[in-house]
C-alpha cells in the first residue's frame, strides 16, 4: 500500500520525508486542534477587547467633531468596524470549543478503529 507518495517495501515501513522511517502506525495527537482552539480562544478575548477600546475611543467624538462633514463618514467607519469585530468575536466563541471537540472525538475515532483493526485475523502476520 502507498499513502501519500511514500513508497511502501514488503514489510511495511517506508522511508519517510528527511530520511526518517514510517512504521506503518498513523499517529494522531491532540496538540494541533489544542493549539488551534486556544488560538480562537485568545482571538475572541482580543477582539472583544477592541470593539470596547474603539467604542470608548469614538464616546465623544459627536460632540467634538459636531458640524464637520466628517462626522458622518466617521460613524459609518465606526459602525462597520464594530460589525465586523462583532462576527470575529461571534465565530471565536464557537470555534474553540468545536475545535477541542474535534481534538476529543479523533481520539475516540482513533481508539475505536484500532481495536476493530487489531481484531482483524491475517493469516501468516502473528498478528489477530
Amino acid at each position: 500500500m502507498q499513502l501519500n507518495q511514500v513508497p511502501a517495501d514488503i514489510g511495511g515501513s517506508s522511508s519517510g520525508v528527511g530520511g526518517g522511517s514510517v512504521t506503518g502506525q498513523l499517529l494522531h495527537t491532540h496538540g494541533p486542534w489544542t493549539r488551534a482552539a486556544t488560538a480562537a480562544e485568545g482571538l475572541h478575548t482580543s477582539t472583544v477587547k477592541s470593539k470596547a477600546d474603539l467604542s470608548l475611543a469614538h464616546d465623544d467624538m459627536a460632540s467634538a467633531l459636531g458640524g464637520l462633514a466628517s462626522l458622518a463618514t466617521l460613524t459609518a467607519v465606526l459602525a462597520s468596524w464594530e460589525e465586523r469585530l462583532g462576527s470575529v468575536r461571534d465565530e471565536c466563541s464557537t470555534l474553540g470549543p468545536k475545535l477541542r471537540q474535534v481534538a476529543v472525538d479523533m481520539g475516540e475515532a482513533d481508539h475505536s478503529v484500532g481495536t476493530k483493526a487489531a481484531a482483524v485475523h491475517v493469516s501468516g502476520s502473528g498478528r489477530g
